[in-house]
């Protein structure tokens, strides 16, 4: 809810408690004063900026200006920007995984708001996690709230071929594993594919993050693509702050700006852009704290609807550079315009359809396709399910092979990361091309923190025979960089006694993607004696602090991967399987 116009606003909001109002607001405002405050400065609205700047964290190496360039739109409104840190996340530099920890961020980012004095936040973020952490903050903290993506990077040139990460980090690193290129080539591509700052130029999960929350309404229109270098962004970035000093204004909070129907549209855009798998998850959780649960039946109804238009990597063959020059994301929404809530209200207090129209004219360009000629003739990610997957299960069908859609193959089992780590290369090892990868307990209890490890590795003997791709399931996910015949997010999880952890080698394991079922060709008689000898993977370090809080408390990838105690209740209860 807002707040009434009595409630206390600016310096004044959440005093620290001593017993003494007065002398509570005379002691802070004595302290913010040896910072070089003025009382003029101290009466106006307080707009906090959110700065996850970090040296581990290159995809936020532009922080700081984005942060200068932010105050500068705050004061410019006649707001006093108070910039302040939160917990970093980069997806490359967190162990066991940055998805263990987004929740965490998500804690951090709620209570800082909540527990320092500000009328409004722009929330700074951009790789994988960052963006749904401070989303789910913002969620639970219902202050009015405005996000802000770092950028994606620009391209860089390999012996005249434009690469960028991630998806062609992947390309290359399978063709380094099949040995069709050598350790110099590898070693000079690997100078190349990150060629500054910001997040992944194609359509990773920080991309998809970014255009689906731009979708929801709560960020600046056209502030998803500006890459990280650019005035573009910077000029985005100050228009953030101006809108924050209007949110607080007129008191507009998140949970008047992502509704059921402002989600909807965020899953058809997700459909729409061939995003992130990964997306699916972190809309999840940033719904549930607004206790709305997403129905994956009715994402995948959609998907039937709704094709690919957007020709970037790794569903198609562009970046994101070149979906900012097509116009950005207001290019895909006039496409899908006739399926969008239109009267869903976006942190500019108007509308979405008016923010439509308000938006520069569209031109001839060749990255977003129109509904006539798709990329791909439906969503990008399709829901399974089936007595291997219950509760469902996802697989991003517009990066699959076409003729592995529907494919019968037989099981060959990894009970755990470890365990295809040590396996996987192995020349004895019994596999062949045809064959289903599975991999087990590596979903959020499993490993813990439900990795990127759906994307399992094609073992070097087949990749030698250039075996490019397989069909691989796993409760674990996948980077949305990422390419291939992949099951993901099996629900239940291995390690909550889900049928996925019942699969033994030689088992035959049936997909059908234009079915959308995943079936274990195995009788339920020998899958019970099987559930006898069953057994949940013990983690060092579980008696205590974080990881004992995670294991306890996480929530499976149908809800989330919240904790629990972090939702309204009904919206951490699974559902009946």
């Amino acid at each position: 809810m807002a707040e009434n116009g009595n409630a206390p606003k600016g310096m004044r909001k959440g005093l620290t408690s001593y017993g003494d109002a007065g002398f509570s607001l005379f002691l802070r405002k004595a302290f913010i004063k040896g910072m070089g405050y003025s009382d003029s400065a101290l009466d106006r609205p307080i707009i906090g900026i959110v700065d996850t700047g970090s040296d581990y964290n290159a995809c936020h190496g532009n922080m700081r200006d984005l942060v200068e360039a932010t105050k500068r739109g705050v004061m410019l409104a006649g707001g006093l920007p108070i910039p302040f840190p939160t917990i970093s996340i980069h997806e490359s530099f967190s162990h066991p995984t940055s998805m263990y920890l987004r929740n965490l961020m998500a804690m951090d980012t709620e209570e800082m708001i909540r527990a320092q004095p500000m009328d409004a936040v722009v929330m700074i973020g951009g790789c994988d996690k960052t963006v749904p952490a401070q989303l789910m903050g913002a969620a639970s903290a219902n202050l009015p709230a405005i996000q802000l993506v770092t950028g994606p990077m620009r391209t860089g040139s390999h012996r005249g071929e434009t690469v960028g990460a991630c998806t062609d980090c992947r390309r290359f690193w399978g063709r380094y594993r099949a040995g069709e290129i050598d350790d110099q080539e590898i070693a000079e591509v690997n100078d190349q594919l990150v060629p500054g700052t910001g997040t992944c130029g194609v359509m990773g999960t920080a991309s998809t993050m970014a255009l689906v929350t731009e979708a929801l309404g709560m960020m600046a229109p056209g502030g998803a693509t500006a890459p990280a270098v650019s005035a573009d962004r910077r000029r985005i970035a100050e228009r953030s702050g101006e809108i924050a000093v209007q949110m607080a204004a007129s008191g507009l909070t998140p949970d008047r700006i992502m509704t059921e129907e402002a989600f909807e549209n965020a899953l058809k855009v997700l459909l729409a852009i061939g995003g992130s798998t990964n997306a699916i998850i972190h809309l999840t959780a940033v719904a549930g704290r607004l206790g709305i649960r997403l129905d994956l039946d009715r994402f995948d109804a959609m998907g039937r609807d709704i094709p690919v238009l957007v020709d970037l990597k790794p569903s198609g063959t562009q970046y994101m550079e070149d979906l900012h020059d097509a116009g950005g994301l207001v290019t895909v929404l006039r496409e899908l315009r006739p399926h969008l809530n239109l009267d869903c209200v976006t942190v500019t207090g108007r509308t979405l359809g008016e923010e439509i129209d308000l938006a520069p004219a569209g031109f001839a360009q060749d990255v977003v396709a129109g509904n006539e000629a798709p990329l791909f003739a439906e969503g990008g990610m399709a829901v399974l399910r089936g007595n291997l997957a219950p509760r469902g299960a996802i697989i991003k069908q517009s990066a699959a092979t076409p003729d592995l859609m529907v494919h019968r193959g037989r099981a060959v089992v990894f009970s755990s990361i470890e365990d295809l780590t040590r396996r996987v290369d192995l020349p004895e090892l019994d596999v062949k091309k045809d064959d289903i990868l599975v991999l087990q307990n590596a979903g959020p209890k499993g490993a813990p923190g439900m990795p990127e490890a759906g994307y399992m590795p094609i073992p070097r003997k087949l990749a030698a025979q250039g075996v490019k791709d397989m069909v691989r399931i796993s409760d674990a996910r996948m980077s949305g960089t990422a390419s291939g015949t992949i099951v993901l997010h099996v629900t239940p999880e291995s390690a909550s006694g889900g049928p996925l952890g019942l699969v033994r080698d030689g088992d035959e394991i049936e997909l059908n993607v234009p079915e959308r079922s995943i079936t274990l060709h195995v009788d339920e008689a020998e899958l019970a004696e099987r559930r006898k000898g069953m057994k949940a993977p013990v983690h060092p370090g579980s008696d205590r602090g974080y990881r004992k809080l995670f294991l306890e408390t996480v929530t499976e990838a149908d809800l989330g991967c919240d904790f629990d105690f972090l939702v309204p209740q009904a919206q951490s209860e699974s559902p009946e399987s």
